[in-house]
């Protein structure tokens, strides 16, 4: 396993739309890997593949509760609505609000390609939003309502 580099935002790769993972292979599943370390590493709570320069339709995400690992993820329903600061690794030190779903239901593959349908709100919700919104090229800074704060000097005050 190895930390990947993160792409900050200017990065090109940042706004192109991912392909779809049609199987699992060696390359794939070491990605996977990686991106979990590299994530665990910048203590964030998700990572998208274009974050680490790689166009392929894969999130990782935990948000305390365990890694999840979704290859070709697709909200399939939400409701209600949640507004909250936002960051992101590859706007590092930045954060804005964002208004989000509260509950989502996301399909997806998972590394031995079996569907997989996970029902979730708060935080997992978002999170799960933030990562697919990465495999269409949109940022969250794309849907911040208001200014985009230092978070550093946030937490200073």
């Amino acid at each position: 396993m190895a930390l990947r580099n993160i792409r900050e935002f200017g990065d090109p790769v940042l706004r192109k739309e991912c392909k779809t993972i049609d199987k699992v292979t060696d390359r794939i599943r070491i990605l996977a890997d990686d991106m979990l370390d590299t994530m665990y590493e910048s203590q964030g709570v998700g990572l998208a593949a274009p974050q680490v320069g790689i166009l392929k339709r894969l999130v990782v995400i935990d948000i305390g509760e365990g890694p999840v690992v979704m290859l070709n993820p697709v909200i399939t329903a939400s409701s209600g609505e949640q507004t909250d600061i936002e960051g992101c690794l590859s706007y590092p030190g930045k954060g804005g609000n964002v208004t989000r779903p509260m509950y989502v239901t996301v399909e997806f593959d998972d590394l031995e390609m079996n569907r997989q349908v996970l029902e979730t709100e708060g935080l997992m919700a978002r999170a799960v939003c933030h990562e697919l919104d990465h495999l269409e090229g949109v940022l969250y800074i794309d849907k911040v309502s208001g200014d985009i704060v230092d978070m550093k000097a946030e937490e200073e005050e």
